[in-house]
């Protein structure tokens, strides 16, 4: 606790002007105030008080301190109620990012349950691909971060692995696999795709898939949002991968006959700093809606 206590003691003997007063007043013994108060003078480097048959009166520094008194104790008792505020998500701000996809359909329903319970929470979310959210979060620009694993953790961040994603093909009507419910990397040989922008953690991820599978495609395009991949397959471009998470009402994703095409979207914060009272409620919304 904040030791005010002199201060407090100096402010009750300049109002009651007795020792004995602010002894009963403080629960105290007139020799502790006597010794609390000679300690503040020695401190403060001038006499506070002048001591009189009557009592105590103020000094001129006594009387130009009281004021400086008063206001340091008011800021401190606003500043111990911003600071109980804050830990009991009265009020405060939280900063969270993530990709395309935890943003723009994982995120929402957690960010709208948070803000129902904590509507004085003021709520950020940016879009960053997986390196800029690792490098947001260290900078201390965002709270808390989503990024794709595997993916490279520096030693200061702390990594939760929070939801499995499955990337699906989806492809332009007519196409020669649209009846298809699956598909072999081999089926996408020298066809035209639409990808997610170079050096991405999803593009990165459907790179190594199709050069341990050896298949050459064609890449027509490269976007970077998931809903411009579906709007270019929809006009025939070429066919794309999108989370599953992300599909488009009515619209079928066909999943990797050699193997699904997984990711994990971790968690990730800064490892020197706790986490906040509103870091922490959010990320227990976070885990309760992997259960829902």
């Amino acid at each position: 606790m904040l030791d005010d206590g002199p201060l407090k003691t100096f402010l009750v003997l300049a109002d009651e002007g007795k020792m004995t007063r602010a002894a009963t007043l403080l629960h105290r013994t007139q020799p502790a105030l006597s010794s609390q108060l000679a300690r503040l003078e020695d401190e403060v480097g001038t006499r506070l008080f002048h001591r009189t048959p009557k009592g105590l009166v103020l000094t001129e520094a006594g009387r130009l301190f009281k004021g400086y008194v008063e206001d340091a104790l008011m800021r401190l008792s606003d500043g111990m109620d911003a600071v109980r505020a804050l830990a009991g998500l009265e009020r405060g701000e939280l900063t969270v990012g993530g990709g395309a996809t935890a943003t723009t359909y994982l995120l929402p329903p957690v960010l709208k349950r948070f803000h129902e319970r904590f509507p004085a929470i003021r709520l950020r979310v940016r879009e960053l691909g997986s390196a800029a959210v690792t490098e947001a979060v260290l900078a201390g620009d965002l709270d808390l971060g989503i990024v794709t694993r595997p993916t490279e953790i520096a030693q200061r961040i702390v990594s939760e692995p929070w939801v499995e994603d499955e990337l699906l093909l989806i492809v332009p009507t007519g196409h020669r696999l649209a009846a298809r419910k699956s598909f072999r990397w081999k089926d996408l040989a020298g066809q035209a795709l639409v990808m997610f922008e170079p050096q991405s953690a999803v593009r990165l991820l459907i790179d190594d898939a199709l050069a341990r599978a050896g298949v050459a495609v064609e890449i027509v395009m490269e976007v970077r949002s998931i809903d411009a991949i579906q709007q270019m397959v929809a006009q025939g471009i070429g066919a794309g991968f999108v989370s599953r998470w992300a599909l488009a009402e009515g619209r079928v994703g066909l999943r990797c006959a050699d193997g699904a095409l997984v990711r994990e979207l971790a968690v990730v914060r800064r490892a020197d700093r706790a986490p906040s009272a509103a870091a922490n409620a959010f990320l227990a919304d976070m885990r309760e809606a992997l259960r829902r």
